[in-house]
């Protein structure tokens, strides 16, 4: 099972919710929305499981339209909205019982189906409670578990774990990352540490646009300042380090630096992208031994710090959120 967006924009009225955006999503990947809200992720959701038509470009789903097989595409897709729409005054036995009964799920299969979800979502101890008097966490695994009760090939998941605890939260993203992968998943939260638990690919929103997608690590390649430096040095002189750091690379840019008793200097530096938008040689930790060496000085200590996802998405939705070249992002 396959899913493809291609040029997808979705308006409401004069607002522009969805502007542009293609990506796409195969078997056995978990695609992660990341954005501040208003970015769009609930928006392409309702658009994948045909709830709202887009008022431009194309959804596929296994091949089929969202616009031209809406019912099609809903059988293949299990969806846990963000607000779970339940009956109160039916027990999550009764409720999965009645969804199990729309999803057409044979009579001979329900029962196994139920028991499966319900084991699956941890509900055996509140199954004969009234939904009404769960806890929102509760509530949440009821929406989870109407979501794969009929084991759909493509899951889509508006913040599964809002309202769980954090051994709820633990239990929740480990079923996610095992349904990952059979099945095709995409879910969107925003809780950075959820993305890089369970997504094998991200996709940031920013304004209805896509600002980067591809693994944390192919965002962070594309973006300026990927990586940044520290190091103590000694017998170096701080007013000649950032004409010396040149000869390290063109590129390098100067952070901070900071004397200090016995002659020490700290030092911070990072690169950042040439006007033709490429970096010089990659500067790793042998480079950067053999120019303090050559300068004459000795490394105290030298550590080496990656762009975290947390830095990414600050970066892309603070700045402009423009997006990032990086077509090799679709699968």
């Amino acid at each position: 099972m396959k899913i493809e967006v291609h040029g997808l924009t979705k308006r409401y009225g004069a607002v522009e919710a969805v502007r542009d955006v293609s990506f796409s999503v195969g078997q056995d990947q978990v695609l992660g929305f990341l954005g501040p809200n208003g970015a769009g992720k609930t928006t392409i959701m309702k658009i994948l499981t045909g709830y709202h038509f887009p008022s431009g470009g194309k959804a596929l789903v296994d091949g089929i339209s969202v616009e031209d097989d809406p019912v099609g595409v809903k059988k293949r897709i299990g969806y846990l909205p963000e607000s779970v729409p339940l009956y109160g005054d039916l027990s999550p036995t009764e409720y999965l019982g009645f969804i199990a009964e729309a999803r057409l799920i044979p009579k001979t299969e329900r029962r196994k189906r139920l028991e499966g979800a319900l084991d699956a979502c941890g509900l055996q101890q509140v199954r004969s409670r009234r939904i009404e008097n769960l806890s929102k966490g509760y509530k949440q695994r009821v929406g989870l578990a109407q979501a794969i009760i009929h084991d759909p090939p493509i899951l889509i998941l508006d913040e599964p774990t809002s309202g769980l605890d954090p051994n709820q939260i633990i239990e929740i993203r480990s079923l996610i990352k095992e349904l990952g992968r059979r099945k095709t998943v995409i879910l969107s939260t925003h809780i950075l540490q959820e993305v890089e638990a369970v997504c094998s690919r991200v996709l940031i929103l920013n304004e209805g646009r896509i600002a980067a997608q591809g693994t944390p690590e192919e965002i962070a390649g594309t973006m300026k300042g990927g990586d940044s430096w520290e190091l103590t040095l000694l017998g170096a002189d701080i007013h000649r380090i950032p004409e010396q750091l040149a000869k390290l690379d063109s590129n390098v840019k100067p952070g901070n630096l900071e004397a200090l008793e016995g002659g020490a200097v700290n030092l911070s530096f990072f690169l950042t992208n040439g006007d033709d938008g490429a970096t010089g040689e990659a500067v790793d930790g042998e480079r950067i031994f053999d120019w303090a060496v050559a300068e004459g000085y000795k490394i105290l200590r030298m550590n080496r710090k990656r762009l975290s996802l947390e830095d990414i998405f600050v970066k892309l939705t603070n700045e402009g959120g423009q997006p990032l070249s990086n077509e090799g992002g679709e699968s």
